[in-house]
């Protein structure tokens, strides 16, 4: 397996389980947040499947400062459609990921628009995973919050 299939194959095994827990998220739970500076479930879902369309942005080293989101205006129905609508952008990401080399994996210096660190193209993808796994112990601790059966990730 190359580099890039083990990064994919680590995204695509951290959503699964994402997947998992949010879908244990009853309807009339999205507005809950555990106080007012938190987001609420539904935000932090759209959270982490609108980020895949920045993430992509960044990686392939395109210009942020104008960035948009298609998620803009988007009111949020249910997780079903929430996800069929990410999936072209979470296709897109993946693909990006893809066609690296393991040398630009290793060489390609990124800069991450919102603080401007540096860091090596194939770090920059594992912090990505971990960003999406801390998220979903947060959504874990929401799901325990509301006394609500937590979907079993652990396979």
């Amino acid at each position: 397996m190359t580099q890039s299939e083990l990064i994919v194959l680590n995204l695509t095994e951290i959503r699964r389980r994402s997947i998992k827990l949010w879908m244990g998220l009853p309807k009339s739970h999205y507005n809950w947040k555990p106080d007012e500076n938190a987001m609420s479930a539904k935000e932090m879902i759209r959270h982490v499947l609108e980020a895949d369309y920045g993430w992509n942005i960044i990686i392939n080293q395109g210009d942020m400062s104008s960035y948009k989101t298609p998620w803009e205006n988007r009111p949020f129905i249910n997780l079903m459609e929430e996800l069929e609508f990410s999936q072209p952008y979470r296709e897109a990401f993946l693909e990006s990921i893809q066609r690296f080399s393991d040398r630009e994996l290793n060489e390609t210096e990124i800069v991450h628009p919102g603080n401007g660190e540096k860091k090596i193209l194939g770090n920059y993808l594992f912090r990505i995973g971990y960003h999406e796994s801390v998220h979903a112990g947060q959504f874990l601790s929401y799901l325990r919050t509301m006394n609500i059966d937590r979907p079993q990730i652990w396979d």
